[in-house]
């Protein structure tokens, strides 16, 4: 009886990170506008898009927006801070076709903030 060998795949995993200071504040209020920001940044990474949820958080410096994608490939989340002109985004895929990099620079691009910080971590398995 031969054996058969069962080749196993990698996991490809990139995470791209940051914080966004000095962003506009009606555009971190702005929950419809950061969905589609959200949503379009998953297109232009080559992500397959699964859900969109979001949330509007009221009430004093606890004010802000979270934007939450599942991609197929893992996840695009931004949360805001309008009181303090803050957002984090966290993008995270898995599989070697994605490119979380594109969909960080595109948010980036669209929220403008004066600085921004980027982390990248490699969280692949080999």
């Amino acid at each position: 009886m031969q054996a058969t060998t069962q080749l196993k795949t990698p996991v490809v995993g990139k995470h791209v990170y940051g914080e966004l200071y000095g962003v506009d504040e009606s555009l971190l209020r702005d929950e419809e506008r950061l969905r589609k920001i959200v949503i379009e940044a998953a297109h232009i990474a080559n992500m397959h898009l699964v859900e969109v949820n979001s949330w509007r958080f009221k009430g004093g410096d606890k004010e802000g927006v979270s934007v939450i994608a599942l991609v197929l490939e893992s996840h695009i989340a931004i949360h805001t801070w309008p009181t303090y002109n803050y957002a984090t985004v966290d993008v995270y895929t898995c599989g070697e076709h994605s490119d979380p990099v594109s969909a960080f620079r595109y948010i980036v691009s669209q929220l403008a903030p004066k600085r921004f910080t980027a982390n990248y971590s490699d969280r692949s398995y080999r």
